[in-house]
């Protein structure tokens, strides 16, 4: 058997460690040119119910913990006038460690015998052969063909069409993603409003969330209610002003965030798949993470993917010569564990609907609803 992964995300990667330490063959696929082709995200808080056992799986737990920043669990919710309404510093009994995104792929890709990723292979489409087998186009104009494929790859995917006719629909959601290098020595009230973690400014339609990362480091994503074609086409310089504007009047130690940012705004739209998204068994594919059950960021997309990653490998390693059996028990597992998730409270309902910020620190203290 030949098991060809599409896309070097975190689920993907999980995938192919947990296969390589069954002594089962694999090969990623990955359209970026190379690990450090551009920033992998930023922190991303790792659960003990889906993430830490996917890791576990892999044979990374230890190397896992290694990353974890101490104090990233403290979390502030803030007005627009920067009127701190709960903070909650990180007391060291907190469940979910905060890790550098980018560090742990780097730990899950150092896991996997040099090779076993193909970087630079953009994949164009795939098509059923027959028999279980798929041949995969890429961008070169080289093709492969592969017993069982794997479509790690993301919101856009184009393993999808061969299970599923469905797409990612736009939630209103616009996201503008903002960095401050060295924060705390250049810009010192910014960094001490954003605190030693987790920073959620909030207000009805709107909001800045910021996260300290390393080094001072202090992340940002602005998030708004707008139409899909918000800043469409629009230059770095233009988003900056545009976005600003829609914060005007907020403390000036939270628009900072935004104005002062060492990096080009990188804006993005939150797209979503339908709720309860699944598919007929197909012989020889499957799915994990966005690519199967995209939903706007609420903590859990990178966990459910390296979940899913996790759980294919071992079902694979468990059904050695029946794959049909190791992905249909799969599928069933996954598909129940999406639909579970999307059935979860509207995060972003809570976020920046009527009464926010007051919502956010109610759904925080256990007082919401």
């Amino acid at each position: 058997m030949t098991v060809t992964i599409i896309g070097a995300g975190l689920g993907g990667l999980v995938l192919a460690g947990v296969l390589h330490r069954h002594g089962i063959p694999v090969a990623v696929l990955e359209a970026e040119a190379s690990p450090a082709a551009r920033r992998q995200g930023g922190m991303l808080d790792i659960h003990p119910w889906n993430g830490q056992p996917a890791l576990e799986a892999a044979g990374l737990g230890e190397g896992f913990r290694r990353l974890v920043l101490p104090g990233r669990e403290s979390s502030r919710i803030v007005d627009r006038d920067g009127t701190v309404l709960l903070d909650r510093p990180d007391d060291g009994t907190g469940e979910r460690p905060e890790v550098q995104r980018g560090e742990l792929r780097q730990l899950l890709l150092d896991a996997l015998p040099p090779g076993t990723v193909h970087w630079g292979h953009k994949v164009t489409g795939a098509r059923a052969l027959g028999g279980g087998e798929h041949e995969v186009s890429l961008a070169d104009g080289r093709s492969l063909v592969t017993s069982l494929l794997v479509g790690a790859d993301g919101a856009w995917s184009k393993v999808r069409p061969l299970l599923s006719a469905a797409t990612p629909e736009y939630v209103g959601v616009t996201v503008v993603e903002t960095f401050l290098f060295d924060g705390d020595t250049r810009h010192p009230a910014t960094a001490k409003a954003v605190g030693a973690g987790a920073l959620y400014a909030l207000a009805p339609g709107k909001g800045i969330v910021a996260h300290r990362e390393s080094g001072g480091t202090l992340h940002t994503y602005a998030q708004l209610f707008k139409p899909q074609d918000w800043l469409a086409d629009a230059d770095a310089a233009t988003v900056t002003a545009r976005v600003a504007e829609e914060f005007a009047g907020w403390a000036p130690e939270l628009t900072a965030l935004i104005t002062g940012s060492d990096v080009p705004p990188v804006l993005r739209r939150l797209c979503t798949l339908p709720a309860g998204h699944r598919w007929d068994r197909v012989p020889g594919v499957t799915l994990l993470g966005d690519a199967a059950h995209l939903m706007p960021p609420n903590g859990e997309g990178a966990n459910l993917a390296m979940l899913d990653g996790a759980e294919l490998g071992q079902a694979l390693a468990a059904h050695p010569g029946d794959v049909e059996a190791a992905l249909a028990e799969y599928e069933r597992a996954m598909f129940s564990r999406a639909a579970a998730e999307a059935d979860d409270e509207d995060v972003y309902a809570i976020m920046f609907g009527e009464d926010a910020p007051h919502s956010m620190v109610a759904l925080f203290t256990g007082a919401a609803g």
